[in-house]
């Protein structure tokens, strides 16, 4: 009986920890630490638009906030290929210089916006070409609390490619942010 325990046990534990394993494995590929956060700093009088080194892309994040009516607003922090590279907040964009070839990207909120949420990250991938220039924005969401009771709809973003006429069109209205990991 201690020993059919005891198998018991084990075969419960192994099935337990492999579960764990597989859960630990599920983050898109483009998303960093999760402990990993930003403070962020943006300049709304800042617009630049800049060109790739040779032999190098350039890839612009964007955050959208035009449809969420909530505050405090969301620090959105975006990965590249598994490591956190920037954060935004609040109708802002940064870029980064990417070598060609598949990348993998990553967008998720590093703060907290309330407790009706759908979605709270976004993943996408694509492929880099020497000289090329690549914008992908996230759409936040949220709707204001209702004064009447009406039910609101869970807040949420979306990460999606962006053509540059429209990409460059926003950074126009957007600021410019910068950002440094927390210590």
């Amino acid at each position: 009986m201690k020993t059919l325990t005891a198998l018991l046990f084990l075969a419960f534990a192994t099935i337990s920890s492999a579960q764990n394993a597989r859960t630990e494995t599920a983050a898109a590929p483009g998303c960093g630490a999760e402990n990993t956060k930003f403070d962020v700093t943006t300049d709304r009088s800042k617009h630049p638009f800049v060109k790739p080194d040779p032999g190098k892309a350039i890839l612009y994040f964007l955050q959208d906030d035009s449809y969420f009516q909530s505050r405090p607003r969301p620090t959105t922090r975006f990965g590249l290929d598994g490591n956190w590279v920037g954060a935004t907040q609040s109708n802002s964009y940064f870029y980064v210089s990417v070598d060609p070839g598949e990348h993998h990207l990553c967008a998720g909120w590093q703060s907290f916006v309330g407790f009706n949420v759908a979605q709270k990250s976004a993943a996408a991938h694509f492929t880099a070409e020497a000289g090329g220039v690549y914008f992908f924005v996230v759409n936040d969401r949220a709707d204001a609390a209702g004064e009447h009771g009406e039910q609101q709809r869970p807040a949420g973003m979306k990460l999606s490619a962006l053509d540059s006429d429209e990409g460059q069109l926003l950074m126009s209205k957007f600021g410019f942010s910068t950002s440094r990991v927390r210590k």
